[in-house]
């Protein structure tokens, strides 16, 4: 039992998911900065068939998806992605930009 609670809770923090954020989020959203939406719905998807078969362990998923270190962890991770992801579009514009005027001259 204890193995079993020990894997929950490393699932959790591997996906890294908050429930009620969810369903919020669009994986396809064409402005999206947050690099954890596949996570959060793969998260989704791990809760709802867990809550389909035992409710009780779909309760504890969800407990302990609310546990202040998780929500820490998600909120840390989704900062730095998000940073992350601004560096990687200011690089790109950069990179377009020196293409169309060094290269071909525009």
């Amino acid at each position: 039992m204890l193995q079993s609670r020990a894997l929950v809770i490393v699932l959790i923090l591997l996906l890294s998911t908050t429930l009620p954020e969810v369903h919020s989020k669009s994986i396809f959203e064409k402005d999206r900065r947050d690099w954890l939406v596949i996570p959060d719905a793969i998260a989704a998807y791990i809760y709802e068939t867990v809550n389909k078969m035992s409710p009780k362990a779909g309760q504890f998923l969800a407990d302990a998806a609310q546990t202040p270190v998780v929500v820490v962890t998600r909120n840390f991770l989704i900062r730095e992605t998000t940073k992350l992801s601004i560096l990687a579009e200011q690089l790109m514009e950069k990179i377009k930009n020196l293409w169309y005027t060094k290269v071909l001259g525009y």
